[in-house]
């Protein structure tokens, strides 16, 4: 069974399907942990969600597999990653048997990647020598973006080669609704929301720890297909976070609001800013007509995912980068 998704151990709570001998035969049962030692599972409801049915004791386990906490659909998967796509478009893109090719600044993974946006890309194998043509091309390593389900080509292809590959670290995607904003609410901060970064923006943002490039800037608002917004959270006339802000469509015509880059300012964090700031972009998304919104984060950022879970995200699929070294 392969273990590049859901790699992470088994708690409870998670949602998991069980396969347990029952003499000659196998049973499986699909719900969420109730207790690990004994394996107690409670049985789903229809769509993933938690129920009130009997739990069931699992004395002879075969096999047990994470599964997203709820179910999901291979087009919503498409769709989403479509909508992502879009939003980091890099400098230049070529569709290749499914396939979106783009090459922008190395900075951005996400505008320098191949990302299978197309049904027939989950049918087929790789196009691995057209998109290898392409990146050589540019002078860049083929990296491919893989979603778990509608990527299982390109998952089958690196369990063959896995020398060959160098898988990155397991990424989240989560989702929730954009809504609109609680006029009861008062946080005595204002959300600004530019088309292009301010100085206070580029002045507060650094990626993974070093000052944005001025070229990454420029495959941030290069070819996108959509809006593009640069959000700042003030504060006593002061921006104490911001965060950068995409709406796109899915090939179904449903508005996504992407939501990625999000940085508080140093003196300011633990101060529910970054709380603050993601509630009125949801609001702020709702009002441009997104009904959901959606953000990568890190299987090992337990700090953001729990602040995340908080805000009403829920994870909906994993995806990996996965870099061709041999």
């Amino acid at each position: 069974m392969s273990r590049i998704f859901r790699s992470d151990e088994v708690a409870v709570g998670d949602r998991v399907v069980v396969r347990q001998r029952r003499g000659e035969h196998a049973s499986d049962v699909i719900g969420h942990v109730l207790s690990l030692d004994p394996l107690v599972i409670r049985p789903q409801e229809v769509g993933g969600f938690p129920s009130l049915k009997d739990a069931v004791e699992i004395t002879d386990l075969h096999i047990i597999k994470k599964l997203s906490p709820r179910t999901v659909r291979n087009s919503d998967i498409r769709a989403i990653e479509a909508a992502t796509a879009r939003a980091f478009p890099g400098q230049e893109q070529l569709l290749i048997d499914g396939w979106l090719a783009r090459t922008g600044a190395e900075i951005a993974e996400r505008s320098n990647s191949a990302t299978p946006v197309g049904h027939s890309a989950s049918l087929q194998p790789v196009p691995l020598d057209a998109l290898r043509k392409f990146y050589d091309a540019h002078d860049v390593p083929l990296q491919l973006l893989v979603p778990e389900r509608i990527g299982k080509p390109a998952l089958r292809l690196i369990e063959r080669h896995p020398d060959a590959w160098e898988l990155g670290e397991e990424i989240l995607v989560m989702t929730a609704a954009c809504e609109a904003p609680d006029t009861a609410a008062a946080t005595g901060t204002q959300l600004r929301v530019d088309a292009h970064p301010t100085d206070e923006w580029l002045d507060m943002y650094h990626f993974r720890g070093t000052p944005l490039p001025e070229d990454a800037v420029l495959d941030l608002a290069a070819n996108i297909d959509g809006k593009l917004a640069f959000a700042q959270l003030i504060r006593d006339g002061r921006t104490v976070a911001v965060t950068r802000a995409t709406l796109t469509e899915s090939d179904d015509g449903r508005t996504w609001l992407g939501y990625s880059a999000v940085e508080v300012a140093e003196d300011c964090r633990r101060q529910g800013l970054g709380t603050q700031l993601t509630r009125q972009l949801l609001a702020w998304g709702a009002s441009q007509g997104a009904e959901a919104a959606y953000l990568h984060c890190r299987q090992s950022n337990t700090i953001a995912l729990d602040m995340y879970h908080k805000l009403g995200f829920i994870e909906h699929h994993r995806h990996r980068y996965a870099r061709l070294v041999g």
